[in-house]
């Protein structure tokens, strides 16, 4: 029996119109490493959403990791630090990856998911000790977040505000910055995002690219040299017209970009909005492409017999926190075949010892 996962936004390949420029140019040569024509009309297109005032670089990279790992280390020195929230996806999904570069993260609380002022403030006072503690110098966003909520405009100007007072970096993880600019919460724009951050990256991977990120380098003086970080961490790719031709696929006439991060997140509000009809809590609102429900032990294991999706954390009693994921390809019908589940009776059968292949599932990304 066919399982339907929703597992993450990346289980599709990718949008029919970027696999169709894919193979439409396969055979045209280009240049390597990114100095491709494409590459190029693609940052032309990033930068006509950047505002006139955008002064900064554009740099392809293969993935979320990496694009974090450059990124974050090539504006520190040795004893700097990343302040960030114990949910950010640097602190718990990326294996260590920002440590393994030498930099110390220091994790304050998450309010709905996202850093704020107060918590920046209680860790710049808590590790103040110099020499003796590592300096804290650049701040971690993730938009949308972990949980799935949005920065306001407001939010981010305050942070950013807080940054140049203090003299921090301030860089903004984008993995699903679509599926943030499309959410009804959302109030801000890619111009006020790179006029408020010093760099931060575009989520192709998430977007319905087949890989890919775009890392925006708003801060003049961080761009220097940025392309050497890329090629000693191993993100330079030799066709970098791969991610090239995806980006100006997603920014091209049609918007894909958008429109895809539109069809996600209707597609989680429709899930969302069904599930609590159906009478069960969230544990976090559903402001983008990541639904949380509060489900009984009993149901998830019948869901799990026709849908693959995380068990995220345990809740009270016998019930427990999923994440169900949508995506640009998300059928409708199968939020719909999700929803009657819900309504079977053997649905909310409690778990025996038939379930035992359906125990708890590390997250991922």
């Amino acid at each position: 029996m066919a399982i339907y996962s929703f597992l993450d936004d990346y289980s599709e390949g990718a949008h029919p119109d970027i696999l169709s420029a894919l193979v439409g140019s396969n055979y045209i040569q280009q240049a390597p490493y990114g100095e491709d024509t494409y590459s190029a009309d693609a940052t032309n297109l990033i930068r006509a959403r950047l505002g006139s005032g955008f002064n900064g670089a554009i740099h392809y990279v293969a993935s979320g990791t990496m694009a974090n790992i450059v990124s974050i280390s090539s504006c520190l020195r040795p004893h700097e630090a990343v302040i960030a929230v114990n949910s950010g996806h640097i602190v718990v999904r990326e294996a260590g990856a920002i440590e393994a570069t030498g930099h110390k993260l220091i994790t304050v609380p998450a309010v709905d998911g996202k850093l704020t002022p107060e918590n920046i403030e209680a860790a710049l006072s808590g590790n103040a000790h110099f020499p003796h503690m590592a300096r804290p110098r650049l701040l971690y966003l993730s938009n949308a977040t972990e949980t799935g909520t949005v920065y306001t405009l407001t939010e981010l100007r305050e942070i950013s505000a807080l940054a140049r007072q203090h003299g921090l970096i301030l860089f903004l993880d984008g993995a699903r910055l679509g599926a943030a600019l499309a959410s009804s919460r959302n109030d801000a724009t890619l111009a006020d995002i790179a006029s408020l951050v010093d760099l931060f990256w575009i989520g192709g991977t998430k977007a319905g690219g087949l890989l890919g990120e775009a890392i925006v380098v708003c801060n003049p003086a961080l761009k220097e040299d940025f392309a050497f970080h890329i090629k000693q961490r191993g993100g330079m790719l030799a066709k970098g017209r791969l991610l090239g031709i995806q980006f100006q696929a997603l920014f091209g006439v049609k918007d894909l970009f958008v429109e895809n991060a539109r069809h996600a997140n209707a597609m989680a509000a429709r899930l969302a909005a069904g599930i609590a009809d159906r009478g069960y809590a969230l544990d976090a609102e559903t402001a983008t492409n990541q639904v949380f429900p509060i489900l009984p032990d009993s149901v998830i294991s019948a869901l799990k017999e026709h849908f693959a999706f995380y068990i995220w954390t345990k809740a009270q009693g016998d019930h427990s926190v999923i994440r169900l994921v949508t995506s640009w390809a998300t059928d409708e019908q199968q939020i719909d075949a999700f929803l009657a589940r819900l309504d079977k009776p053997s649905t909310h059968r409690r778990a025996d010892a038939s379930d035992s292949g359906h125990g708890a599932q590390m997250p991922r990304g």
